[in-house]
């Protein structure tokens, strides 16, 4: 590479860990003459900055070239692909099993913007935009993830993500979920995929206050002087879930949903966590 690098370019180790994933040259047709490393830095430039296809920087390959290959990536489920290949990867590397056996679940609502598309408003959150369902390992990365209207439910829109996972998963058998997903949702989780799912919720919901370290309890001398305040604690595994929504939006592109079709901010998402890990695996082990 001649040109000065972006903060946002694949290093060499990085590339060495990817290269041999990026899928082959289609037979036939024109031999492929272009430095795929290029173009994926080219994506995770249009990622990590936020701007539009067209405002490329031109030392970089040209934009159209870029934008091609990541729909046809989408198109084929590469994006996923590499991102499950790269997460067993990294799960063996800190001495995990490939496959997780639990998993955590979540949504985010985020703006849309004038593009159109999928849309709806949600109530709670008070938001116009979509939701993004997240699954993920007892780790933080990517299972699965399904993009959807804002006033799909938590319910809803984990019943479709769950079920997108038909085969994907053998050994995952529990959920975490916060108090969005309780009540039927847990037993149709039961009766549907013979799961279990833990509903995690705070123990002084409705209070608001200040922090108190995990595993400790209140006295019923200091809760009688809150006076409808509450403490804060990191719950089990939720916190997990909420770590990778903010290791997502790291990256501009996910600062709203930018994009037309749902299927393209799934692609975005599972390339911002491929950046992320490729970080990791090319890090030494020590």
């Amino acid at each position: 590479m001649t040109r000065t690098a972006y903060p946002s370019d694949l290093t060499d180790g990085e590339w060495k860990v990817l290269e041999l994933l990026v899928p082959s040259a289609k037979p036939g047709g024109r031999p492929r003459s272009v430095d795929m490393r290029e173009v994926l830095n080219g994506v995770f430039y249009i990622l990590r900055s936020g701007c539009a296809w067209r405002l490329m920087p031109h030392d970089l390959p040209k934009w159209k070239t870029v934008y091609d290959y990541f729909r046809a990536w989408r198109l084929e489920g590469v994006w996923e692909q590499l991102n499950q290949s790269l997460r067993e990867q990294l799960r063996l590397k800190v001495g995990r099993n490939a496959q997780p056996s639990a998993g955590v679940l979540d949504s985010q609502s985020v703006k849309t913007t004038e593009v159109g598309g999928l849309r709806g408003y949600d109530g709670g959150k008070k938001v116009k935009g979509r939701r993004r369902h997240v699954l993920v390992d007892t780790q933080g990365l990517l299972l699965k993830v399904k993009v959807q209207a804002g006033n799909v439910s938590d319910r809803e829109g984990g019943k479709v993500l769950l079920l997108a996972l038909t085969g994907l998963f053998a050994r995952l058998t529990h959920l975490f979920v916060d108090g969005g997903y309780k009540g039927k949702w847990v037993e149709w989780v039961k009766e549907t995929l013979d799961w279990t799912a833990l509903v995690v919720q705070h123990p002084y919901a409705g209070r608001s206050g200040f922090w108190l370290p995990e595993g400790q309890e209140l006295t019923p001398e200091q809760l009688a002087t809150l006076k409808g305040h509450r403490t804060f604690q990191a719950l089990p595994r939720r916190w997990v879930v909420e770590r990778t929504l903010a290791w997502i939006c790291r990256s501009r592109r996910h600062s709203k949903d930018y994009e037309h079709l749902p299927e393209t901010s799934e692609a975005f998402i599972y390339a911002a966590m491929i950046r992320l890990m490729l970080t990791r695996l090319a890090k030494p082990k020590l």
